[in-house]
């Protein structure tokens, strides 16, 4: 039986805001769009993302530059909620057995743009200012490692929209490989020309704010935001990732499977790894983009596998689709609506769309306000995750019974 791995408070910074105060009240609010408006990304076209607008926290002056990238400092702002935690595990475990891992998509390439510009144009590639090292995927995690001096493995996931939740998964294989004591591991993503462009080229940017499972649907908004946790062995440090399930049907290139075969497949790798029935789960964060394709496959997987009476909500209409993030912030998401330090009475974020559930789909319940956990029920929830090229992933968070007060 594999030994159990726990979740500390995660760091978050989405359109959201910052810290799980922020992010608890606006998940179980009223306020329905968090989007802004802009005509800066895609050729004058207005449309609605999901933008942290505050200044980030200033990098250390003498940072190298190879690691000042956007993505990198909206980690950095992320991180400083929970850099105590950092150094007590340093402390505690010592550098060489604190690995890193971190998922991203974007990570520091539009860092780039004017460099591949003047290359392209000049065909001067010597004098361009291009720096490899900013657009790695590795970077988030060498910068991780490079900021707080540790001496064990740190790694870079990049496969799309599972990124994040990816991360968790290698962070709970490390540390049942004995390989380290505690892994700093989520996602971070930034907003980025390319991915908005390419996401534009696809036709599958909504026309206003994403409207998930409802008829109305036109595709989605893409957001930024970071997720971190500390994983550890230690029932005292966190609530404990139960289960999660990972695949690729590799079904296409940008669309998903529509039979939901490897949706279905990492729930149930899921349930099984946790030992838990399909019942047990009390909420459900879906992956929800709001695009025809990707909805109709997800709300097949939820039918079949967890019923059509199981509480579930997208949160992409509030955050924008954070792509190599979203795994780990929706993670997050679960970690703070499960903890009775964040959510003592157990609330479930509602489900926000302007319009009913479309009907062609298959029939799910999506979560209204005022809904709670069972109180007579452990609280367990479920994150599902899906990617371009059929990456799936499912992740199962649930209530610590060693420690209740978390």
């Amino acid at each position: 039986m594999n030994r159990p791995v726990f979740l500390s408070q995660p760091a978050m910074v989405s359109s959201l805001g910052c810290g799980v105060h922020e992010h608890i009240i606006a998940l179980l609010g009223k306020k329905d769009n968090y989007l802004t408006p802009s005509e800066s990304w895609v050729n004058g076209q207005s449309y609605l993302f999901g933008a942290f607008s505050s200044p980030l926290r200033p990098f250390p002056t003498d940072l190298s530059s190879d690691f000042r990238s956007r993505n990198n400092q909206l980690l950095w702002h992320a991180l400083f909620q929970i850099e105590d935690k950092i150094q007590a595990a340093i402390a505690e475990y010592g550098a060489d057995r604190v690995a890193v891992v971190l998922g991203t998509s974007t990570t520091g390439g539009d860092e780039n743009r004017s460099a591949m510009e003047y290359g392209f144009i000049r065909q001067d590639w010597l004098n361009s200012g291009y720096k490899q090292s900013l657009q790695l995927m590795s970077s988030p995690a060498d910068f991780v490692a490079h900021i707080y001096q540790l001496r064990n493995v740190h790694y870079g996931i990049s496969t799309a929209c599972t990124s994040g939740a990816r991360a968790l998964i290698s962070a709970a294989r490390l540390l049942r490989m004995g390989l380290c004591d505690a892994v700093i591991c989520g996602g971070v993503d930034t907003l980025s020309a390319l991915t908005i462009n390419g996401f534009h080229a696809l036709q599958v940017l909504s026309s206003g704010q994403c409207q998930p499972f409802t008829a109305e649907r036109d595709g989605i908004n893409i957001g930024e935001g970071a997720a971190v946790f500390i994983m550890t062995l230690d029932a005292d440090k966190g609530l404990p990732l139960l289960g999660y399930g990972s695949c690729s049907d590799a079904y296409h290139m940008s669309s998903p499977r529509p039979d939901a075969a490897g949706a279905r497949k990492v729930i149930q790798q899921a349930l099984e790894k946790a030992q838990l029935k399909a019942g047990s789960i009390g909420w459900v964060n879906l992956h929800g983009t709001g695009t025809i394709h990707n909805d109709a496959m997800e709300a097949l997987a939820i039918h079949h596998e967890l019923g059509a009476e199981v509480s579930c909500a997208s949160t992409k209409a509030l955050t924008g689709h954070t792509l190599g993030a979203a795994g780990a912030l929706e993670a997050a998401f679960l970690w703070t609506i499960i903890s009775r330090q964040t959510n003592k009475a157990g609330l479930l974020p509602p489900h926000r769309a302007k319009t009913k559930i479309d009907p062609a789909l298959a029939p799910i319940h999506l979560t209204h306000y005022s809904e709670t956990f069972d109180i007579e029920s452990p609280r367990i929830a479920i994150s599902t995750s899906f990617a371009f090229g059929g990456n799936n992933t499912a992740l199962i968070i649930g209530s610590n019974n060693a420690n209740p007060d978390l």
